[in-house]
């Protein structure tokens, strides 16, 4: 599968023109803000410049903090100059979610009656970015409390996918992909509960990390109840980045300990083994689902390069996946039927609504006990893929079996929430599970494809480095320019 000129670079890494910091990854800025080559307030203008271009295109960012980021920038440059330690994303432009709680920003979730609900603390994940040294450029769209597959609301409009405006962005983390994909940011935060990192990653060529659940803390302040167990046990912050090296760059940062959230584990990043080529379960799925010749050509070749690098790759089906699918739709389908989530979802807007509404149809109403006896077959499956984990420690999967559906394909009826229901499986059965899987823009034919290196429980660092060698490949991401865009569309 040839590379594409115009997405991607030779595989040598290789630096842009100084003049243009908006080009250049994490890895790249943090190290010549670092050695004091590039000031801060100059990143930060830089990126911000790029987003006045290319967001009246795709309304990837909905919140633009101008003179607080480069408020924040300035306040870099000036420990800088102190000759204070720096911390790793010294002054490095970073995009934030708005579901999560930022000090100053408002929470929208998306959702019209909080546009007004203004965050006076960040969330963990937020606070860790910031210690860290982040300068955050933007607030990035999110379908209502990021229950839809698509980026779009009613109080900030549709996010369109930069390859193509009649394709879906991805959701929920709709607005973090397209940043990134056209350098407003090297690194976005998102968060994933079915996907929402790693599909939007997939739709628009970028990398996109779903950690293992526990990694990284999670709690917003402006919450008024607890998150449902579901999301307890299966929702985690992640990010998206052009490189391997900015996604691991931003893991150490956001997952640093805080003691609001008691999931929190304080596993290691790097384990024993992980830089070591391992034995590779390839999984078609040609015999469960639909599969676009598209995926199936990118999934090989997937498979060809880790074998390139040295893996031992082989087809393999994991246990039960279609079960493991399902179980986790059905949990979450449940937990939206319940009169808490209704009230919830009666904030939202039509589009959420009928989404919904369509989509549960598709999982069956269990009782309180078929509840807890989901719950306690989600613990089976778990055994069952840690042991098979044993066997194959790591999974090569594609992050959909489909290319990115049409605008709006989600509210078009049953037929069509189905199957996309099927067609996300490979990130609704990782996700139930809570083991970490990052995509991988593998090709683009003619639209991006992502590819997903699944691990076992807090084996994150094993499938960072399966990604690396995929990278090595497929070559240094370039930011893009919108293709075929217009303002009058958003």
């Amino acid at each position: 599968m040839s590379k594409d000129a115009s997405w991607h670079s030779d595989p040598a890494r290789t630096d842009s023109s100084p003049s243009e910091p908006w080009r250049w990854d994490a890895v790249t800025l943090a190290g010549r803000l670092a050695r004091r080559e590039l000031s801060a307030r100059e990143a930060a203008q830089s990126c911000l410049d790029r987003l006045d271009v290319v967001n009246p295109k795709i309304n990837a960012v909905v919140d633009d903090p101008r003179d607080s980021a480069l408020a924040a920038a300035d306040l870099a440059d000036a420990r800088a100059a102190s000759g204070a330690a720096l911390p790793p994303l010294h002054g490095v432009p970073v995009t934030t979610k708005i579901n999560v709680d930022q000090i100053g920003a408002a929470t929208t979730n998306g959702v019209r009656a909080f546009t007004g609900l203004i965050a006076d603390s960040d969330s963990p994940s937020i606070a860790n970015l910031r210690k860290a040294g982040a300068v955050f450029v933007g607030r990035t769209n999110a379908p209502p409390f990021s229950l839809r597959w698509f980026t779009d609301n009613e109080p900030h409009g549709l996010t369109l996918n930069p390859w193509d405006p009649t394709r879906n962005v991805g959701g929920s983390s709709g607005g973090a992909a397209a940043a990134v994909a056209t350098g407003v940011g090297p690194i976005a935060h998102g968060n994933d509960l079915a996907g929402s990192v790693r599909l939007p990653a997939s739709a628009c060529g970028v990398y996109g990390l779903r950690p293992t659940t526990g990694r990284i803390p999670a709690f917003n302040p402006t919450g008024k109840a607890e998150r449902s167990l579901s999301l307890q046990l299966g929702a985690t912050q992640g990010l998206l980045a052009r490189s391997v090296r900015d996604i691991r760059l931003g893991l150490s940062a956001m997952s640093a300990r805080d003691p609001r959230d008691p999931w929190w584990v304080p596993a290691p990043l790097d384990m024993d083994g992980d830089r070591d080529t391992q034995r590779v379960a390839l999984y078609t799925g040609a015999s469960d689902y639909d599969v676009d010749p598209a995926v199936s050509a990118a999934l090989r070749q997937a498979g060809d390069w880790l074998s390139d690098a040295g893996y031992s790759v082989e087809e393999a089906e994991p246990p039960q996946f279609v079960e493991a699918a399902d179980l986790w739709m059905t949990l979450l389908g449940n937990e939206i039927r319940t009169p808490a989530m209704q009230a919830a979802l009666a904030l939202g807007d039509d589009g959420l609504r009928r989404s919904q509404d369509l989509t549960i149809q598709w999982a069956p109403a269990l009782s309180a006990d078929e509840m807890l006896a989901g719950l306690a077959t989600r613990t089976t499956l778990q055994r069952a893929w840690t042991l098979f984990f044993e066997r194959y420690p790591l999974l090569l999967v594609p992050t959909s079996w489909r290319l990115p559906f049409p605008v709006a394909h989600d509210v078009a009826g049953p037929d069509e929430a189905r199957e996309i229901l099927r067609a996300h499986s490979p990130c609704t059965a990782t996700a139930m599970l809570g083991v970490p899987a990052i995509s991988v823009p593998v090709a683009r034919a003619p639209l991006p494809v992502g590819i997903q290196v699944v691990g076992a429980r807090f084996r994150d660092g094993l499938c960072l480095a399966a990604a690396a060698a995929l990278e090595e490949r497929i070559g240094a991401i370039r930011p893009i320019d919108p293709v075929g865009l217009s303002k009058t569309l958003v």
